[in-house]
């Protein structure tokens, strides 16, 4: 299932939970319709959009952790498959987006915390730091968040980032991409595309 990669230099990726809204944010970005649910584990293999002429790539991989009718064994494979994933083009990925969901992360992290258990969106943020990928946070369905600023600070604080969220806009997006509302989610991508000088893959942000 992770074998579909089209043979591009340049990529994008989104990764996260089940059901934070990867696909939605993709539908934003690339305007083609992606199947989108309200039960997680909709997306199960790597969704590729490689429309353009230039050597680049738009991947949304699969959403990792509890999904209604899938056994333990094969949500702990997909894990495993998309740290491979990142792993093994970690030097073709030019911007990895952790896509949240700002209304449950901070009480799904601090909930794996308190079982003693490193929390998955916290381990695969700090892994693509590991892997010398520009890291951008995408803290999705802020509508529905009443503390926007007090919440922020909270993820950043999980993250092991200093507050205020404010003083890392290239790393801190908050986004509603169901409602077309994305516009820090690109300003963040397009900032990490023009250090690594790519201002040829603005047009797609």
């Amino acid at each position: 299932m992770f074998d579909t990669r089209p043979d591009r230099s340049a990529e994008v990726v989104l990764v996260g939970r089940s059901n934070v809204g990867k696909s939605t944010i993709m539908r934003e970005l690339t305007g083609h319709s992606v199947s989108t649910g309200s039960k997680p584990g909709v997306t199960r293999s790597p969704n590729h959009y490689d429309w353009a002429s230039e050597d680049f790539v738009l991947t949304d991989l699969p959403g990792f952790g509890f999904m209604e009718g899938v056994e333990e064994g094969h949500r702990e494979s997909i894990k495993t498959n998309v740290v491979q994933y990142l792993e093994g083009y970690s030097e073709r990925i030019l911007v990895g987006i952790v896509v949240l969901d700002g209304k449950s992360a901070v009480d799904i992290i601090d909930r794996h915390a308190e079982r003693g258990a490193v929390p998955h969106d916290v381990e695969l943020f700090h892994f693509l730091q590991e892997l010398s990928i520009p890291t951008v946070v995408a803290v999705n369905k802020m509508d529905k968040v009443d503390d926007r600023d007090a919440r922020l600070d909270a993820i950043c604080d999980r993250l092991g980032i200093y507050p205020p969220w404010k003083q890392w806009p290239e790393t801190i997006a908050p986004i509603c991409a169901k409602r077309g509302q994305i516009s820090s989610l690109t300003d963040a991508v397009g900032e990490h595309l023009h250090e690594a000088k790519r201002d040829d893959l603005l047009q797609f942000f």
